[in-house]
């Protein structure tokens, strides 16, 4: 799992290229810790498909504000570098998946 900042997280989704599930998060935010192995897994699942980008939204306050983050955890779904998809708040796997195969390109 990669991570970004407020200086890289444009260059970061644009570099990894394919589908990029953006995870904004905060240490603090238990949702946001049970969330971390179900995101592993489905970076496992789609692997070539879909990489994931870990956020940190105390580090990066600028990126988490120029996408409206207000809850965490957030994920954004980039697709082609652009956002195309957005889930608030914790799912589970299957749920999360299947939310999400429908915009991630090479089923």
């Amino acid at each position: 799992m990669r991570t970004a900042t407020d200086a890289d997280f444009d260059a970061t989704v644009r570099d990894v290229g394919g589908a990029v599930l953006v995870d904004f998060w905060a240490g603090w935010c238990g949702p946001c810790r049970q969330l971390a192995p179900v995101l592993d897994a489905l970076e496992a699942d789609l692997a070539g498909r879909l990489t994931v980008v870990k956020v940190d939204v105390d580090d990066n306050p600028a990126v988490a504000l120029r996408y409206g983050v207000t809850s965490l955890p957030t994920l954004l779904l980039f697709v082609g570098g652009e956002p195309v998809h957005r889930v608030h708040g914790l799912r589970p796997r299957s749920v999360l998946r299947a939310e999400l195969d429908r915009w991630i390109p090479g089923r």
